[in-house]
């Protein structure tokens, strides 16, 4: 099992440190290196990590800060020269703290115990099983199959998704929107917002870019205005 690692420090001598102990280490992959919280920020937008290795002493958004504002965490491990911030990195459920100057067998000590959490947790791909037609998923500690043309709109609710389901009542589970994204038919589900992904078979009313289910108004987000509006041109008869 490989590991997916972002590094995060604003001092590059420590960001170099970082990477290099990644590289070194074989069950270790570096997949990006970022100089604040800002740009780890922008790369978790749009890709997946298992582990992220933060400075804890970063400007404008320190890492304890950028951590608890992220929607879905990855492991955590905080590297920093101050030891006053243990215990708040603990808090956060760090899965270790390392100490500034950090030599290898303690990064390597605090890899080994990212290997054992990520063996003893489920991944993504172990809680979503899927193909073209359903998905299964746990919800309340069982498995529930997920029929794709069931689905009206999935709503995600910060470390769940709330999946809403025709003549059903809607079924909670503990995943991510872009785990659960990645796995939809993209030629059938489109995300319109941060916290919406509606099933396009299932659209029926529009209105001033907000889509209507029954009683239920989703707005489309500035960020995905244009995909929506070359899907309604597509389909649009003049």
């Amino acid at each position: 099992m490989t590991i997916k690692c972002v590094a995060i420090d604003d001092e590059p001598l420590g960001l170099q440190q970082i990477s290099g102990y990644i590289h070194k280490t074989p069950f270790l992959e570096l997949v990006a290196e970022c100089k604040n919280a800002f740009e780890a920020l922008d790369y978790l937008e749009n890709h997946q990590a298992d582990v992220l290795f933060v400075d804890i002493n970063m400007p404008d958004l320190n890492g304890l800060n950028f951590v608890k504002s992220l929607e879905t965490k990855p492991l955590v491990v905080f590297t920093t020269a101050y030891s006053e911030y243990a215990l708040e990195g603990f808090k956060v459920d760090a899965t270790d703290y390392l100490l500034k100057p950090i030599n290898y067998s303690e990064f390597l000590k605090a890899a080994n115990k990212v290997q054992k959490q990520m063996q003893l947790s489920p991944t993504s791909k172990e809680n979503v099983e899927s193909n073209n037609e359903y998905l299964f998923i746990k919800s309340e500690y069982k498995l529930v199959r997920i029929n794709f043309n069931s689905i009206k709109y999935i709503e995600g609710m910060k470390e769940y998704v709330r999946i809403h389901l025709e003549n059903e009542k809607p079924v909670m589970s503990l995943l991510s929107m872009k785990a659960l994204e990645a796995r939809l038919p993209a030629d059938k589900f489109m995300r319109v917002h941060r916290s919406f992904i509606v099933n396009l078979d299932k659209v029926s009313t529009i209105e001033r870019f907000r889509i209507i289910f029954d009683k239920v108004y989703i707005p489309v987000s500035d960020q995905y205005k244009d995909k929506f509006q070359a899907f309604i041109n597509s389909n649009f008869m003049k």
